[in-house]
């Protein structure tokens, strides 16, 4: 990859939010979580669809804090509309270890 300059970074919205709601998503064609996602403020609850079952329960999840991308546009995964873009990073196996703070932190709250 390319360098890229602080502008192009601001582009990027990444925010903090709480999930307030999980469901499975059995009809997804890899194995993957519906999750709905509070950012508060003007942002409001987001939904996203994320591949995160080898690491993360329903249970687990709920009231736990993420950090999404919440500028791209929807993405209509199946039947499902992904409103925000939940980030992660791969194990030694490949599977999704969520980013999120170690610290609870106001939701909403922008990276930099």
């Amino acid at each position: 990859m390319g360098d890229i300059s602080y502008d192009d970074f601001l582009k990027v919205d990444v925010r903090v939010g709480t999930i307030t709601r999980a469901e499975p998503y059995p009809e997804a064609r890899k194995p993957a979580i519906k999750l709905w996602i509070d950012f508060g403020g003007d942002i409001g609850e987001k939904k996203s669809s994320a591949q995160i079952t080898a690491h993360y329960t329903i249970e687990t999840l709920i009231g736990t804090q993420v950090m999404a991308v919440v500028n791209f546009p929807p993405r209509q995964i199946g039947r499902f509309m992904s409103e925000v873009l939940v980030l992660g990073f791969p194990d030694a196996n490949g599977e999704v270890v969520l980013a999120r703070p170690d610290q609870t932190v106001p939701i909403g709250g922008r990276l930099h």
